[in-house]
């Protein structure tokens, strides 16, 4: 099998496998393997079409990076959202604060609440804004 099949099959295998995962890196990958073929239907030696496919497929997964499609993905943090935790933005009413913090029914059972950094604390209708824990991160209901 000559140089330009196996890097054929290599590039071919990556893109299927890139096919399955998802991202975009696998196929930059595959460029470069696609580059080292074409290099050695030039006639180039391996030496020379193993870096000319190390060099695009590097140079293909840093610009990738740089482009919508590469960034890193902030994750939320799940004690405030809402898809995960669906009571988020429920009501419980607490009676009286005792520095910033209270014991609250919900649901049927006794919860420490704790007042979200910056809201005041007034008795009477809260809504859970985080759970952290087993303690309600709440705040007035405006």
């Amino acid at each position: 099998m000559n140089d330009v099949t196996v890097w054929c099959v290599i590039a071919f295998g990556l893109l299927i496998a890139e096919l399955m995962t998802g991202t975009f890196y696998l196929l930059m990958v595959a460029i470069g393997c696609a580059v080292g073929g074409f290099s050695a239907w030039l006639g180039a030696g391996l030496p020379l079409q193993l870096v000319v496919g190390a060099a695009v497929g590097f140079a293909a997964t840093m610009i990738l990076r740089r482009t919508r499609w590469g960034q890193l993905r902030l994750r939320s943090d799940a004690s405030t959202n809402r898809d995960v935790i669906l009571d988020i933005g429920e009501v419980v009413q607490v009676n009286a604060w005792r520095d910033g913090t209270a014991d609250v029914r919900y649901r049927g059972c006794r919860w420490a609440a704790a007042l979200e950094p910056g809201a005041v604390a007034l008795p009477g209708a809260q809504v859970i804004k985080a759970i952290r824990g087993s303690t309600l991160i709440v705040a007035p209901v405006s």
